[in-house]
């Protein structure tokens, strides 16, 4: 499978803004796929997981502000980002697990094997 992810920008505080991932190559439904984001100096973080299913997995920071969602039909897997803050900030990157409900916090992020190119998001004040 490859993934490009797609929707980022600069967007004022109290803003939002969807995030695109989209894949080809395999039969995508079958995935698991996570969202995740670096900050300037800062490690990569989870930010949410999505199984085949649908089941969902949120950071404590995004939960009730972001929504992740999948298009099984269009091979795509979205994050919704509502009530943006100056600290969501960052480079997001969608990457997928083949093991379709790995999307548990303990599951480890080297299982996600595969990554998209990364998406700028800045939040202004």
């Amino acid at each position: 499978v490859q993934l490009q992810a797609s929707g980022g920008g600069l967007v004022q505080a109290g803003g939002s803004l969807r995030l695109s991932c989209a894949a080809s190559g395999a039969t995508f439904s079958r995935y698991a796929v996570g969202w995740y984001r670096q900050a300037p100096g800062k490690q990569r973080e989870l930010v949410a997981r999505i199984s085949s299913g649908g089941s969902t997995i949120y950071a404590d920071s995004v939960k009730g502000r972001f929504t992740i969602s999948r298009d099984n039909v269009k091979n795509t897997v979205y994050l919704l980002m509502n009530t943006l803050k100056p600290e969501d900030t960052a480079v997001y990157y969608c990457a997928s697990n083949p093991r379709p409900y790995a999307t548990a916090p303990d599951v480890a992020t080297d299982e996600y094997d595969t990554w998209g190119q990364g998406t700028l998001v800045t939040v202004s004040s």
